[in-house]
Order: structure tokens, then C-alpha cells, then sequence
């Protein structure tokens, strides 16, 4: 599958039109949902914001990270170690600290990588995510392997005002609704703005970019920062919503989720992320859920079934799940053009 063919920027009419429905849906559902499925929403669109923190690499800018989750975790971690035994810390300067910390080691990190090329820089984010992992792993004094836990929320307390709790469930969800949308307008504007623009001649051809006299280090060492201080608001969110930490939020196979994700809805348009995190998420939960059949737990076995799916999905689909819905949309225009 290529990152050309598979890349969709330019969402079709019903679409929108769909994902404006989908918006009113998540601003009801609380009122409809209980606290459990309110939670699992919560979460949907955190994975959702992360999803997104990768599409402006994968689908964007052409470039596949096996290591995106190591700015999600560190995040995470930034609010955890900032976060005292007995008290609250404020929502103001971790959030932006926490992010800002995710971005820097980004920075640093893509420095490197960002010089390789095809299965080397799949590689390299690999080994670079893989050393952030076994570095808090192995460590007592960062937590070790049994992590670290975030005893009291974020407090959004100004000079002694309290404008909203993100103790209360509810405030939480519509929290992370609008952090969800404004991520989405930010990269949104930012696809179509003229760093958006050199982003993506950059994923269909680097080296004509190179010769029109674009920095292609500068452009793509940006946008690797940018992704990895995305992927840590998305982690600071998590912390403060699980209120627990480990180095498993660092591992390759959260780094593969989010690849799966991006891929599931299609890629390159950041709606398709969003969609493919929530469909993730969804089948996560049907095939875990899988009864046993004689001998066999069928939901035990849930990465066959998921890997299954995306295996098909990627041969028949491989521009996701929006991709299809854009093929229904034409066909639908087309035939109602022929009884015209």
C-alpha cells in the first residue's frame, strides 16, 4: 500500500456531513450513557487525539514511526513525577510542561532519525522508543515496571477560582471533547497551510522537494516534534484519566495501535484517525468480549482476530474506513446521475 494512494485529504460532502453528525452525537452521550461507557468514550477520544499526533507523520508526511509511543508514555510520566504524594498540582503549567517535555525529547530524538530513510527510520524510531521503554523499566527510581500513579487530578484552580473539576467524570469527558476538536482545527489548518503543503511534497516526492530548494530536514524534523508534543497532551490526558502510568504506555505494541488506527480510518485527512481510533477501540472491546467455543477462548486470542481484520481491510480498503465511505458517495452520486 502506498502512502500516495492511500492518503485522503479532501473529505466528501456526506462525509462531513456525517462527522458533523458524529460531533452531536458525542456532545449528547453523556446524557445517555452511563459512567462505564462515558469513561470508555473518554478514552476512545484520547487514543484519538494520538491517532492524530501520528497521521501528521504517516499520512502527512509520509513517515512510519515504530516509536510514537514513547512521547505519549513520557508525558505521562512528566505529570506523574510532577504530581505530589498529597496534593493536587495545577492544570495550567503541567499540561504545557508535560507536552513541552514530550516535544523536546521529540526534538532530540528526530534529530537523529529524521536523516534516515524508508526501513531504517522504521527502525531507528523503534530503537530509540525501545531504549525509552527499558529505561523506566529497568529503573526503581522511575517507577520500574510497576509504574507510577497520579493520586489527585490536575487542579484548574486560577488565583482561587474554579472554573471547572476534572474530578467530576462528566467535566473530564467534555474536557477532552474539546481538546479532541481543537487539535483536529489545528492540523486541519495546518494541512492546508504552506508548511501542510510542503509536508505532503515531501511524503510524494522528497527528493524533487530537495531540488526546488525546500529544507527537507528542517520540514520533516518539525513535524516530528510537532507529532511527539501531540502525542504527549494525548498522554497527559491518559494520566490524569487512569490516574496510573507504566512503561508498557511506552511499548512498540502502543506504538502499533496507533498505526493500526490511522490505517483502520484512512489516512492523511485526521478525521480518519479519529474514526479509526473509536473503531478501534470498538472492536478491541467485541473481540475481547468473544465467547469460548469448546476448547477455545476466541477472546483471548483478540490480536488474531484484529490483525485478521486489518489484513483484510488493508487489501480491499486501503484507504480505511473514510476511503470506503468515499467509493459509497460516488457510486451513490453516479447513480442517481444515470436516472437523471
Amino acid at each position: 500500500m502506498s502512502t500516495v494512494k492511500a492518503n485522503l485529504e479532501t473529505l466528501p460532502r456526506g462525509v462531513q456531513v456525517a462527522l458533523g453528525l458524529g460531533l452531536i452525537a458525542l456532545a449528547a452521550f453523556p446524557f445517555v450513557g452511563t459512567d462505564f461507557y462515558v469513561q470508555m468514550v473518554t478514552r476512545m477520544m484520547i487514543m484519538a487525539i494520538f491517532a492524530m499526533s501520528l497521521d501528521l507523520l504517516q499520512g502527512v508526511t509520509g513517515l512510519v514511526s515504530l516509536g510514537h509511543a514513547a512521547y505519549f508514555g513520557l508525558a505521562g510520566y512528566a505529570l506523574a513525577f510532577l504530581t505530589p504524594q498529597g496534593d493536587a498540582v495545577s492544570l495550567w503549567w503541567t499540561l504545557p510542561l508535560a507536552v513541552l517535555a514530550a516535544g523536546l525529547a521529540a526534538l532530540i530524538i528526530g534529530f537523529f532519525v529524521v536523516r534516515t530513510h524508508g526501513i531504517y527510520f522504521i527502525m531507528v524510531t523503534m530503537a530509540f522508543a525501545q531504549m525509552v521503554f527499558y529505561l523506566f523499566f529497568d529503573n526503581k527510581a522511575l517507577g520500574g515496571s510497576d509504574g507510577l500513579y497520579v493520586n489527585f487530578k490536575p487542579s484548574a484552580a486560577l488565583f482561587g477560582w474554579v472554573p471547572f473539576d476534572l474530578d467530576n467524570k462528566l467535566t473530564l469527558y467534555y474536557f477532552t471533547l474539546a481538546a479532541l476538536l481543537l487539535v483536529y482545527a489545528f492540523l486541519r489548518r495546518l494541512l492546508w497551510s504552506p508548511f501542510g503543503r510542503a509536508l505532503a511534497g515531501i511524503r510524494v516526492n522528497e527528493h524533487r522537494m530537495r531540488a526546488m530548494g525546500f529544507g527537507v530536514f528542517a520540514y520533516k524534523l518539525s513535524a516530528f516534534t510537532l507529532a511527539g508534543a501531540l502525542a504527549g497532551l494525548a498522554g497527559y490526558l491518559w494520566g490524569v484519566q487512569t490516574g496510573y502510568i507504566n512503561p508498557e504506555l511506552m511499548g512498540f505494541q502502543m506504538s502499533a495501535h496507533a498505526i493500526m488506527m490511522v490505517i483502520l480510518g484512512g489516512m492523511g485527512n485526521f478525521a480518519g484517525a479519529i474514526v479509526g481510533a473509536f473503531g478501534f477501540e470498538y472492536l478491541l472491546h467485541v473481540f475481547k468480549d468473544l465467547p469460548q467455543v469448546g476448547n477455545v477462548n476466541l477472546g483471548k486470542h483478540w490480536q488474531l482476530w484484529m490483525g485478521l481484520f486489518i489484513v483484510l481491510l488493508v487489501t480491499f480498503a486501503p484507504r480505511g474506513i473514510l476511503g470506503i465511505a468515499e467509493k459509497l458517495m460516488k457510486r451513490k452520486d453516479k447513480t442517481e446521475a444515470g436516472h437523471d
